[in-house]
């Protein structure tokens, strides 16, 4: 990584235009936990230091938005092709090809298999045992409805022009590729294998970058993002913390399973958390990822931007890349409930 940009790890040289013009994109996002009975840091500025730090994506999404617009030509018809076994649409059996509009829908039954063409925006597969529907073709709204089953979406569309939506959240592309997965319950695992999306619902947010997973629940949302290869410990502990509660045995659990790619997850956490547990999260990062000169404890605690940022610059180490490619398996395993 280079270094030689200051601006980029601690605004501390001259204004880098590539990184302004990121920060203005993802300022309005940030990750919202679920309801705790602990108090929370209300009406707090959003911090762009959660996403700044990986720079390995940033640098996708940056080239991605690079001079593009923010509308593309509305295709009124989808094109279809069958990829095994025997998918069905509106109109029927799809035997090679067909096409869908606004309103129409794709199910394929545990044999069958389809890719949507969507031109100038990407593709979707459609797996096994899946359903599907076309709701908006749009210039600046192309929107699909997953119901159940997997999904692969690869977007190479300016970011914010192409929906999923799920019985639990919407994703909402900024430049990727993604695989989402919704269970019969309505719960739903996304993981993203390029870029960032973002997953929002009922004013719950979170941005997943490259290599992460997160999981939503109906009448809820989105949970905290976590990178794949995390232990079946650290997962569902998260998901009770994220799912039912916010209670303090389930973060000493997250803590305690934490290791070099859970340290995102734990920085995440960091401005949504009462003081105490933010003391506690601090403390395990820094047994992790020690922080650099200059960024104290008591800063940390009180969400110093500056520090916030220059410790999070440290996800740009080398041993953290593998993290950005670490969810692709975590997809392929069934949603269980969190165990009680």
């Amino acid at each position: 990584m280079n270094h030689d940009n200051d601006y980029l790890w601690d605004r501390s040289g001259p204004e880098d235009p590539d990184v302004k013009r990121l920060e203005t994109l993802l300022g309005e996002f940030r990750h919202t936990p679920a309801a705790s009975p602990l108090p929370l840091e209300k009406d707090r500025p959003i911090m762009v230091w959660l996403m700044l730090p990986l720079a390995a994506a940033a640098t996708f999404l940056i080239a991605v938005i690079g001079g593009k617009p923010t509308t593309v030509t509305p295709m009124p018809e989808w094109s279809v092709e069958r990829i095994t076994g025997a998918p069905m649409t509106s109109s029927g059996l799809l035997a090679d090809g067909g096409t869908v509009t606004a309103g129409d829908w794709i199910q394929t039954d545990d044999t069958s298999g389809a890719v949507v063409d969507i031109g100038l925006i990407g593709k979707v597969q459609i797996e096994p045992n899946s359903k599907v529907q076309l709701l908006s073709t749009r210039p600046s709204d192309n929107r699909l409805s997953l119901t159940a089953g997997t999904l692969h979406a690869t977007i190479w569309a300016p970011p914010r022009l192409f929906f999923v939506e799920t019985p639990a959240a919407t994703a909402i592309d900024l430049g990727c590729a993604y695989t989402l997965s919704v269970d019969g319950q309505g719960r739903g695992r996304l993981c993203v294998t390029s870029g960032w999306v973002a997953l929002e619902k009922n004013g719950r947010e979170a941005i997943v970058p490259s290599g992460a997973v997160c999981e939503t629940r109906p009448g809820i949302g989105p949970g905290t993002p976590y990178f794949g290869g995390a232990s079946d410990e650290f997962r569902s502990a998260l998901a009770r913390y994220d799912f039912e509660g916010a209670a303090r045995a389930d973060l000493e659990t997250v803590l305690r399973e934490s290791n070099m790619c859970e340290v995102f997850t734990l920085w995440q956490l960091l401005p949504d958390v009462s003081d105490d547990y933010r003391g506690l999260i601090f403390d395990r990062m820094a047994q992790i990822l020690p922080p650099p000169s200059g960024v104290t404890r008591e800063g940390v605690l009180a969400l110093d931007e500056n520090m916030m940022q220059v410790w999070g610059a440290e996800f740009s180490r080398e041993e953290f890349m593998p993290c950005l490619t670490s969810c692709t398996a975590d997809i392929l395993e069934p949603i269980q409930d969190s165990p009680s």
